[in-house]
């Protein structure tokens, strides 16, 4: 084992990426909802059809917040000075003040807006590199689902972190048995040697398909349908981690994104779908009752971290239960150097690797 690697967040914030903004159902008929990503504060709501548009939370004339203003469903009006835009498109439609002979060209005035989605029960905005309609802008993510009949819940918490101490904990593969003790799930005298193999992907890493944690007692239940259980993991720029776990034609799949709010401030959302014991009507309950203990385990650690984190400590990274927060770090750095030089991101996993650690 190589000796451990003092490493520091930078907490820099990507841009160029989809992130979950809204639960869909925070935002219904003609209310305006501010919220907050990155550290631009944005304004968001529906048009007359039903589309989420979002803008950012600040009239270009004086700044004014959009949230306090009127919307028709077609045009937002700020409540300051009247002036009206388009929803679709932020161009400025009316201002009040104007006379009959005024030569200003209203189509010439916007309103910052930005690309937004609907998709698994978020409203997803885009955040880009620069402020410009101009680049192509990705289909937002999809969490995977492998059938048409399935059941989703989700879940989410505020982490008091930067976004890079949440995603790093994210990942964490060894913290199980001292975070998440309980009966239903592991405890420290579980703790045995693992090893898995982790291969790039595009813009993040997988861990190949695998036999999952024997030490683990929502697996075990598995074991009623007879069949061999794998679990696959990805983690992918700038925040995602997927599961699947597949038993025959049975499936759970799940995404866990960690939002960057602010520099200090971060969300998680847990989003599932699955179609195992599909039939039982208390297995959406006993996964929210359930995931609700371990992320509030997650996310009383974090606040416990946030203390230390204060003072800004250099941390000891060690191989290899820390390497997923290395590679992290790594892609994340080789993201932002390929946007500088307009290059190909250089990958920081030359091919498969193989882990081991105790968990």
């Amino acid at each position: 084992m190589s000796e451990p690697t003092p490493q520091t967040s930078d907490a820099q914030m990507l841009f160029g990426f989809w992130y979950p903004a809204l639960r869909s159902h925070r935002v219904r008929g003609r209310r305006l909802v501010p919220t907050m990503l990155l550290g631009i504060p944005l304004v968001i709501g529906r048009d007359a059809d039903g589309r989420p548009f979002a803008f950012k939370d600040a009239c270009p004339h004086r700044g004014m917040p959009f949230s306090q203003g009127e919307f028709d469903g077609r045009l937002l009006e700020c409540c300051y000075h009247g002036w009206q835009f388009d929803v679709r498109t932020g161009q400025c439609r009316h201002i009040p003040s104007l006379t009959n002979d005024a030569r200003l060209k209203l189509d010439r005035l916007r309103a910052l807006t930005f690309p937004c989605d609907e998709q698994d029960g978020y409203i997803w905005v885009y955040m880009p590199d620069r402020p410009s309609g101009d680049a192509e802008v990705p289909p937002a993510p999809r969490l995977p689902v492998f059938g048409s009949r399935y059941r989703l819940a989700h879940l989410s918490a505020d982490l008091p972190c930067n976004v890079d101490h949440g995603i790093i904990g994210l990942m964490d593969p060894a913290h199980g048995p001292f975070v998440h003790q309980a009966w239903w799930w592991r405890t420290r005298r579980s703790i045995h040697e693992k090893e898995k193999v982790f291969e790039p992907i595009p813009n993040g890493f997988r861990i190949r398909a695998h036999a999952p944690s024997a030490n683990s007692a929502p697996y075990k239940l598995l074991r009623i349908y007879g069949q061999p259980v794998t679990t696959t993991i990805e983690f992918v720029l700038p925040n995602m981690r997927f599961e699947k776990i597949q038993c025959g034609p049975y499936w759970f799949s799940s995404r866990a994104t960690v939002t960057p709010i602010t520099a200090d401030r971060c969300r998680l959302d847990y989003c599932a779908a699955w179609n195992i014991f599909y039939r039982l009507p208390f297995m959406a309950w006993a996964l929210k009752f359930f995931g609700r203990l371990f992320i509030e385990q997650d996310r009383r650690t974090m606040e416990k971290q946030a203390r230390g984190l204060k003072y800004h400590p250099r941390m000891l990274l060690i191989d290899d239960a820390d390497r997923p927060a290395k590679w992290y770090f790594q892609l994340k750095r080789a993201y932002l150097e390929a946007k500088r030089t307009n290059r190909p991101m250089k990958h920081p996993l030359p091919g498969p690797v193989t882990l081991r650690w105790r968990s």
